[in-house]
């Protein structure tokens, strides 16, 4: 007869097997409240919450199954995988590293997530030797994709061959998709743009879904619509909720320049930097589901923002760096989630980095995003058709709602660091420290898609990247590109 924790452990698994993970974080947390003192409902809680893509709150859940059980293979292999997705990275090796050598089931996916880490943290050294080494992982096909890796900066050619051979094999679509653009990076770097830029669409084709590009962009769009009577730049009407504090936040679509700019700010010493927050993304979605978005959202109540705020705070205070005043937030969210934003995080100030669209675009197209949430950036007429969006909506929105922001043009960043890092630290009553012009030095690693670019220092190498692709981009881009070009020379 099964006891009560095995029979809570069956029901979590197999809800998370049917993809229920809401439902299984409900059954882990009933599991929790009646074996408080016993690791499995902590570890079931942590699958959830990873499952809903909440890792700090699975965070929260594999600390204490850590105090519980710290010699545990389960539980140093899922703190293992979490470190590496809050860029924890040396932490990732360390805890990932001796299971590798271990008999049992965790040898194999701990190796997987150790050589993500190498790769990411750019040890590659260490990733050689890791690929190099005999183990119950080379069966996989899964190592395919980190030999080639393994092999990236010495034999450019050798690696393109090998990733794209994993691209179009049998192997899960999310390999399929990472091995693809990496062999699309090399490619780009390599200067052989047509086959960069045909094996992007491809890698697209294969490995995207549909996606409805009209219900992604209402939200941009309804941006537009002021409360009624209310003069362009006055405030709209908000919860009363307490003024937030020490934050900031990229308001920035992907690839614009952010990962830079917050290395920068996060190198001085009053500043941290955290990360690809998921905090704004969850109150988007709880506001939604208590049915306020949007034109609707100061019809929140005060009580709820209030829960969200503190959720919200909760998360993002852990992560960042002690007795630092201020934190800042890069999600690739915030510049569809203004009203949400404004109504539960008032005081919050913004950043809105912008570059040239055919720059913006092109890095966009030639980079992994997922297929499911991000199936915008499989085109590049989706991925104009966002950034028209956001252009008429995102400035007027953020005056309208009162939220105090800093407009950065990259190019002037890079041409002049030091004036237009100062802006934002203005910003954010703060003076500029010199560490802030040489973010290659600062020790933070990121996790994101700009891993490699931040180790270089300040350069101007990625302006006029699309010039490399010129015959891709029609005159449907001209007005885009005029009005960025009109910005860069005003400042």
């Amino acid at each position: 007869m099964q006891t009560a924790d095995a029979k809570f452990a069956a029901e979590v698994q197999s809800l998370l097997d049917q993809g229920f993970a809401r439902r299984a974080l409900e059954v882990a947390d009933r599991w929790s409240t009646k074996s408080r003192q016993q690791v499995g409902p902590w570890l079931a809680r942590s699958s959830a919450n990873t499952r809903l893509g909440r890792i700090d709150a699975a965070d929260r859940d594999l600390e204490v199954a850590e105090r519980l059980a710290p010699n545990d293979d389960r539980v140093i292999f899922l703190r293992g995988l979490t470190d590496q997705q809050l860029a924890r990275l040396d932490a990732s090796i360390k805890r990932l590293r001796p299971l590798t050598g271990k008999p049992g089931p965790y040898s194999t996916e701990a190796w997987m997530g150790l050589v993500d880490s190498l790769w990411i943290a750019g040890r590659r050294a260490e990733l050689a030797d890791e690929v190099a080494r005999a183990g119950p992982w080379t069966q996989d096909p899964r190592h395919a994709l980190h030999t080639a890796r393994s092999v990236s900066h010495t034999d450019p050619a050798r690696a393109v061959t090998e990733l794209t051979a994993v691209m179009q094999s049998g192997v899960a679509p999310f390999v399929r998709r990472l091995a693809g653009f990496d062999a699309v990076r090399l490619l780009d770097r390599g200067g052989k743009h047509r086959e960069a830029f045909d094996l992007a669409q491809r890698t697209h084709a294969m490995t995207g879904s549909p996606f409805d590009l009209d219900a992604f962009l209402q939200p941009v769009l309804d941006l537009r619509m002021r409360t009624p009577g209310a003069a362009a730049g006055s405030p709209r009407a908000r919860p009363e909720v307490p003024v937030v504090d020490g934050l900031a936040m990229f308001v920035s679509v992907p690839r614009s320049g952010t990962t830079l700019l917050e290395q920068m700010l996060d190198a001085h010493p009053q500043v941290s930097g955290i990360g690809e927050y998921d905090g704004l993304r969850f109150i988007g979605e709880a506001t939604q589901s208590l049915g306020f978005s949007g034109r609707s959202i100061e019809q929140l109540s005060a009580k709820d923002a209030i829960q969200l705020q503190r959720e919200y705070l909760s998360d993002a205070l852990r992560r960042r760096r002690a007795n630092a005043p201020w934190m800042v937030d890069k999600n690739l969210r915030a510049w569809r989630l203004i009203p949400e934003l404004a109504a539960v995080l008032p005081g919050t100030r913004c950043f809105h980095v912008v570059r040239d669209p055919r720059d913006t675009a092109i890095s966009i197209l030639l980079s992994y995003f997922h297929p499911h949430s991000d199936g915008w950036t499989a085109s590049l007429d989706s991925i104009r058709r966002v950034l028209e969006a956001v252009e008429s909506a995102l400035p007027d929105a953020l005056a309208s709602h009162g939220l105090r922001h800093e407009t950065i043009v990259y190019e002037r960043l890079v041409d002049d660091p030091a004036g237009e890092a100062s802006r934002c630290l203005r910003l954010l009553g703060l003076e500029l420290a010199e560490g802030v012009l040489r973010p290659e030095s600062n020790p933070r690693s990121v996790f994101t898609l700009s891993h490699a670019q931040v180790q270089a220092p300040i350069n101007t190498s990625s302006i006029g990247r699309w010039k490399n692709y010129e015959w891709a981009f029609g005159s449907e881009w001209d007005a885009l590109a005029a009005r960025h070009e009109a910005r860069r020379a005003t400042g």
